[in-house]
C-alpha cells in the first residue's frame, strides 16, 4: 500500500503544540467504517480553565462489504468459532481499517496518530463485572500503511482496572455537552446499544464543581431491530430503513411487557452490556411461541428503546436530551423517544459535532488523551479513571511529549 504522507509523530507535536489525529470506529452494527480527523490545540485556552480546542476537518466514511458483515456475524454469540476464523477475520479486518485510514488521509491530509477502536466481537460481563472484552483488527496494517502511530485495545486497560470498558462517550460528553452551563442534560447514544452520560450531584463532594458524570449502557438501540429485520426476511433487509416498519407496525404490549422484566435494566450504573447478552437466542426466547408480525415486532422493539430512554430521563431528572449515533437517521424511534421521554431532543451537531461522526471523533479525543498521558475514563462512569490504550509506532520511533500536569476541563469546537 503507498504511503500516505504522514507527518512524524513527534515532530508534530513539537509545532506549536497541535496534533492531527484520525480516529477510526467500526460499531457494534458493523454496516461502516468511519474516520474522522480533528486537530486539537490547548495553548491559548486557558481564560475559564483548561480548555482543549477541536477543530473537526471531515469524516470518511467506508460501508462494510455484505461478505465481511456475514463473517463478523458469523463470529458473535451464540454462533460457535474456532481461532482460524479469529485469525482470519482479524487480519481481515486490519487490512481493511488500513485501506480507510489511508483514504482518509489522502482526502483530509496528513495525521500524526490513527485511533483505531477495532470491531467488538465479545464483551464479557458477569454478575455486573466486565472480565474482559475483544476488538479485532490488528494495528500494525494501519502503521505498515499509513506510517503513523496507532492507539488501539482502548478498552480493556479500564477492565483491568476494575472498570467496564464502557461506554467510552462519556469524556467526551463530559467535555463538550455537559459542560458550561447548568442545564439538566443528559447525552445519549443509538447505535446497536444505547448509552446515555448524565451530570449528577457529587455524593462525596469531591468534584470540583460539585457534580460527578455518570455513563452506562442503557440496552438495545438498534441490536435487536437490526436482528429481527434481517431474521425475518433472510438477509434482503439489515435494518427497518426510516423507521418504516414500526411505524406500520402496533405495539404488542405483552411481548414489551415481557421484554422490559430484563434483569439488566434494573442494575445500578456503572453497568455495560452488548450483542452478548441481546443476540439471536435471547430474541427468539422472547417471542417464543408468540404469532407476531414482523412490522408488529419492529414497533415493539423501537418501543422499548424509547421506553428504556424515556425511565433513564425520569430517574436523572432531565430537561434535555441530545442524541448522537446511527438512530438518528430512525424517525420513528426519535418520535416515540420525544413523546415517551417528554423533554426537548436535540442533535450533537448544535454542540459542533456531526452525530454521525460522534464516535469516529471520540476516538480522536481519546488519542489526544492518551498521548498526552492523561486518562481517557472517568471513575464515576465506567468504575475506572484510566490511561487508555496501546501504542504501534509508525514509520518513525514513538515519541510521545512530556504528560500533562491537568485534565481539560471542558473542550470547544474551532473552525
Amino acid at each position: 500500500m503507498p504511503d500516505a504522507g504522514t507527518t512524524t509523530a513527534g515532530a508534530a507535536h513539537s509545532a506549536g503544540n497541535t496534533i492531527r489525529i484520525a480516529g477510526m470506529m467500526s460499531g457494534t452494527s458493523f454496516d461502516a467504517v468511519d474516520v474522522a480527523v480533528a486537530e486539537f490545540e490547548r495553548d491559548g485556552f486557558e481564560r475559564d480553565g483548561p480548555v482543549l480546542a477541536c477543530r473537526p476537518v471531515g469524516m470518511v466514511s467506508v460501508p462494510l462489504e455484505p461478505g465481511l458483515r456475514s463473517a463478523i456475524a458469523g463470529l458473535l454469540p451464540p454462533h460457535p468459532t474456532d481461532i482460524a476464523t479469529v485469525c482470519r477475520l482479524d487480519t481481515e479486518l486490519g487490512q481493511l481499517f488500513a485501506r480507510v485510514a489511508g483514504q482518509a488521509i489522502a482526502e483530509l491530509g496528513p495525521v500524526d496518530l490513527v485511533v483505531s477502536h477495532g470491531q467488538t466481537v465479545f464483551h464479557w460481563v458477569e454478575d455486573r463485572e466486565a472480565l474482559g472484552t475483544l476488538q479485532l483488527g490488528n494495528p500494525a496494517w494501519i502503521a505498515e500503511a499509513t506510517g503513523a502511530a496507532v492507539l488501539s485495545d482502548v478498552r480493556t486497560r479500564d477492565i483491568s482496572r476494575g472498570g467496564q470498558g464502557a461506554p467510552l462517550a462519556a469524556i467526551l460528553d463530559a467535555l463538550l455537552v455537559l459542560s458550561g452551563d447548568d442545564v439538566r442534560r443528559g447525552s445519549l447514544n443509538l447505535g446497536g446499544i444505547a448509552n446515555i452520560t448524565v451530570s449528577e450531584p457529587d455524593p462525596n463532594g469531591s468534584g470540583a464543581s460539585g457534580r460527578e458524570v455518570i455513563a452506562y449502557d442503557l440496552g438495545p438501540a438498534s441490536a435487536l431491530l437490526d436482528l429481527a429485520v434481517s431474521q425475518a426476511t433472510g438477509g434482503a433487509e439489515r435494518m427497518d430503513t426510516d423507521g418504516a416498519r414500526a411505524a406500520r407496525g402496533r405495539v404488542q404490549t405483552s411481548l414489551l411487557e415481557k421484554l422490559l422484566s430484563e434483569p439488566y435494566y434494573r442494575l445500578a450504573p456503572p453497568k455495560s452490556t452488548g450483542k452478548e447478552l441481546f443476540d439471536a437466542l435471547y430474541l427468539s426466547r422472547m417471542v417464543a411461541e408468540l404469532p407476531i408480525s414482523l412490522d408488529d415486532l419492529a414497533a415493539t422493539l423501537t418501543e422499548l428503546t424509547a421506553l428504556l430512554v424515556a425511565a433513564a430521563c425520569s430517574r436523572h431528572r432531565l430537561t434535555e436530551l441530545v442524541v448522537a449515533g446511527g438512530g438518528i437517521r430512525n424517525p420513528t424511534l426519535m418520535a416515540r423517544i420525544a413523546v415517551n421521554a417528554a423533554v426537548p431532543v436535540r442533535p450533537i451537531d448544535d454542540f459542533g459535532l456531526p452525530a454521525q461522526a460522534k464516535e469516529a471523533y471520540l476516538m480522536a479525543l481519546i488519542g489526544y488523551l492518551s498521548w498526552n498521558g492523561l486518562p481517557g475514563t472517568l471513575s464515576s462512569a465506567t468504575g475506572a479513571s484510566s490511561l487508555l490504550g496501546s501504542f504501534t509506532p509508525g514509520r518513525q520511533p514513538l515519541r510521545l511529549p512530556e504528560p500533562a500536569t491537568s485534565m481539560p476541563e471542558r473542550m470547544v469546537i474551532v473552525s
